[in-house]
């Protein structure tokens, strides 16, 4: 299944008539044209991407997936127009397994374009989730999920459905191109693995060699390389007769190292003309290994593989001649390994539970709550308390904070059969019902209590002021009223004595107003 991340239709890409189905009902986020990061990324046009107010953890959970082994290869993009400089930073769990974490500067590596892993889906579904690292919005191109044979890259005795690889490298060496196994005409049930051509492990320290022969035993099962992958090779120099290659790796991690060879140089004829040491780190892991000999002949796939845990940040693959001038190698493929964290049970019963939970109570798209609840340990949901199993080795949910939830209504007697249950809702007020709790009725709580008791407060000391006011402004009426009492007897006399004064006035001047009338005007001669 091939699923181009933002397609409102079914997409096929050329030059292969890939087949890319639309993007619908898998995952949130949203959908947006898409800028290709490199010329290995599917000529898709459009991504989806997750902005962090969706929630830290976004996933892609896909049905329907019969049991069996797969490649489940991610391709990132950039949202058309952003630049480089704005590449987004995140991490990416596979079924709960944390599998890798852009670095920056991947737009500028063809091989950090996209990410790969293989693993065992058995419960008929896939869960790829995308987590937030505050470095950018998550940004998917495509998704691809390809079965591979069972016992495809079988490398341990211990090796169970817990495991989960990781393609940290894989390089075609020697003359060619990079290529995926569509372009080299491999087998699809190889996964359709993309090789990067390197044309030297260092300079002048080896020659490129190729051949158009017919590969013998190369796309045989379970792995089906593909046989154009064995007609060139990396050969040593005399002047420097170790080949080596170097590669910068994450470190405490366990790796898986597949070392292919084909004695394909006309020098070399028979047993014991070119023999040589393998050594990772400077540990001699593969001794006096003769190509024509272990393979059966010349012209013949050979694979060895080892298993190595990594301290430092440094894997380095030494081939160094014993017999011979030189040493040869074809391909390179290394695998960062680990088992499984995501315990299923949990996740299916206990998550989808709790995922239907979040529905219910219209919890905020930031709590995430999306893949497993516990693990990757870097991104656990919020809310949710995980411990380490002992004896299972998987983490499981033991405590779940719901606080400010608003939950309420009876607790359901069903809670009552489950027996490992130790503590209910710790630190609520609000529980009743139940020896040693309060009565179930309208309880105040203590925030209430002290609110009202705050607001009461508040009413009686405006009433006590209120109160205070208007008696005081009654007292200064009161006393404005016995000043105007007093006053009233001076008052009245004044008023008498000034109304005779203007009545005498008035008169006197009637009586010489009247005189001048009789005796007529002045006149002057």
């Amino acid at each position: 299944m091939r699923i181009s991340c933002g397609a409102r239709q079914n997409v096929q890409t050329v030059p292969t008539t890939t087949l890319w189905f639309k993007d619908f009902g898998y995952t949130g986020g949203i959908p947006a044209n898409a800028s290709r990061p490199s010329f290995i990324t599917p000529p898709l046009k459009t991504l989806r991407f997750f902005p962090l107010s969706g929630g830290p953890s976004n996933c892609y959970n896909i049905n329907g997936v019969p049991k069996g082994h797969y490649s489940v290869r991610i391709f990132f993009g950039l949202v058309e127009q952003a630049s480089a400089t704005n590449e987004p930073l995140f991490d990416i769990s596979i079924q709960g397994t944390q599998i890798y974490s852009l670095k920056s500067g991947w737009t500028s590596q063809d091989d950090q374009a996209f990410t790969e892993a293989q693993v065992f889906l058995t419960d008929g579904s896939a869960s790829i989730c995308f987590h937030s690292t505050g470095h950018g919005d998550p940004a998917i191109l495509s998704i691809e999920i390809l079965q591979i044979d069972d016992n495809a890259y079988y490398f341990v005795p211990q090796w169970s459905k817990g495991i989960i690889l990781r393609t940290v490298k894989r390089l075609s060496c020697g003359f060619g191109q990079s290529k995926f196994g569509v372009d080299y005409g491999a087998d699809p049930r190889g996964g359709d693995r993309f090789w990067e051509h390197i044309k030297t492990f260092g300079d002048d320290s080896d020659r490129p060699r190729s051949v158009e022969t017919r590969i013998n035993q190369a796309s045989r099962p379970p792995n089906f390389y593909p046989e154009t992958l064995y007609r060139s090779a990396l050969v040593s120099t005399s002047s420097q007769p170790d080949l080596t290659y170097t590669l910068d790796v994450d470190p405490n991690k366990n790796y898986s190292i597949w070392l292919h060879f084909a004695e394909i140089e006309n020098s070399v004829t028979a047993i014991g003309q070119r023999v040589f040491n393998i050594l990772i780190n400077g540990d001699v892991v593969f001794e006096d290994v003769d190509i024509v000999k272990l393979s059966g002949g010349r012209f013949t796939a050979l694979v060895l593989n080892t298993t190595v845990p990594v301290n430092g940040r440094t894997l380095t693959i030494t081939l160094s001649p014993k017999e011979g001038s030189s040493a040869i190698i074809t391909a390179v493929e290394i695998f960062e390994y680990a088992q499984y964290t995501c315990n299923l049970d949990l996740f299916w019963v206990l998550g989808k539970a709790l995922q239907t939970l979040k529905k219910a109570l219209g919890l905020p798209p930031r709590f995430g709550w999306n893949g497993d609840p516990c693990v990757p340990q870097q991104h656990p949901w919020t809310g949710a308390d995980c411990q380490l199993e002992k004896s299972s080795g998987k983490w499981v949910i033991d405590g779940l904070n719901l606080s400010g939830n608003s939950i309420g209504g009876a607790i359901p007697s069903s809670l009552g059969t489950v027996t490992s249950l130790q503590v209910l809702f710790t630190d609520n007020s609000g529980l009743c019902g139940i020896p040693g709790l309060p009565t179930c009725g309208p309880h105040l709580t203590t925030g209430a209590k002290i609110g009202i008791g705050l607001g009461t407060s508040f009413a009686f000391l405006l009433l006590i002021t209120f109160s205070v006011c208007w008696w005081k402004r009654r007292q200064n009426i009161i006393r404005v009223q016995q000043i105007a009492a007093r006053a009233a007897p001076y008052a009245k006399a004044r008023t008498h004595f000034s109304r005779d004064i203007q009545m005498t006035r008035h008169n006197n001047n009637h009586a010489n107003s009247h005189t001048a009338s009789e005796n007529g005007p002045i006149l002057l001669s």
